[in-house]
């Protein structure tokens, strides 16, 4: 009998610590928060600055249009929108920060937001080339926020989404999430700057992390989700799984003794 309760107790014991909690598995919970609100810092939320390696879609359109066709890579601008076309006939932010548009050169744009981009090209052309009557309208916008995601997570590798702006859990959810066994408390954000790359780390199961400076993606992340500790014992993810593991092992244990006695 004492067998039996000292077994059952085991059992008991590693399922409770090899099954993954609900606690690590929910997003974004209100940890010990008057207030389900989360205020997002306005910091936090300020408008994307172009950095080296993005790529930029520019339209120039006036009264018109053949005029200015000639500011367009391919001399058409009413080119397709998919990813390799953005890719060839973008604009790509080299390593010193600068943009080459056929007519008007280089314009460097590291740094800047896609409005004020925006207002420099519109500057440079009514100074130039055009007087006011042409009509000319300008529409700059990021080729996508390109970033790569890894480790326990759906569907690994380089995603893009097509938005000015999106945050971490966008972006989490557009690899197809991330899985059981995947850290939600200790993501790894590697991000590229101009002094060169930093990694950072952020807790989504605390509503806090709005407020994060990671929150919000940034073009070329790269995202690492860590697998928890249950994956590497292997003893299953739920209560049942972790169960269903250890009776199997002692089964083994004891089929093995009882051969070896007889």
């Amino acid at each position: 009998m004492k067998k039996e309760l000292f077994l059952l107790l085991l059992i008991i014991g590693f399922s409770s610590v090899s099954c993954i909690p609900t606690k690590e598995l929910t997003y974004l919970q209100n940890k010990g928060q008057d207030s389900l609100t989360v205020n997002v810092n306005q910091m936090v939320n300020k408008p994307y600055r172009v950095q080296v390696n993005d790529i930029l879609s520019i339209k120039i359109k006036a009264l018109d249009q053949k005029l200015v066709d000639m500011f367009s890579p391919s001399g058409n601008q009413a080119g397709g929108q998919d990813e390799q076309s953005l890719y060839f006939d973008g604009f790509t932010v080299d390593d010193h920060g600068n943009i080459r548009i056929p007519v008007l050169g280089e314009m460097n744009v590291l740094g800047y937001t896609l409005d004020e981009i925006r207002l420099k090209i519109e500057k440079q052309l009514l100074d130039d080339y055009f007087k006011k009557e042409a009509n000319i309208f300008v529409t700059v916008k990021l080729a996508g926020l390109r970033y790569t995601v890894n480790g326990e997570i759906g569907s690994p590798g380089t995603k893009t989404l097509f938005q000015d702006k999106a945050t971490i859990m966008e972006a989490i959810a557009n690899a197809g999430d991330i899985t059981m066994t995947g850290n939600r408390k200790e993501v790894s954000i590697i991000r590229q700057y101009p002094h060169g790359t930093e990694t950072h780390t952020i807790d989504l199961t605390d509503a806090s992390a709005m407020k994060s400076p990671y929150y919000y993606l940034q073009s070329n992340d790269y995202i690492y989700i860590k697998p928890l500790k249950q994956k590497s014992w292997g003893t299953g993810t739920t209560g049942m799984q972790s169960v269903s593991t250890i009776i199997t092992a002692l089964s083994l244990v004891t089929t093995t003794l009882l051969l070896l006695n007889l």
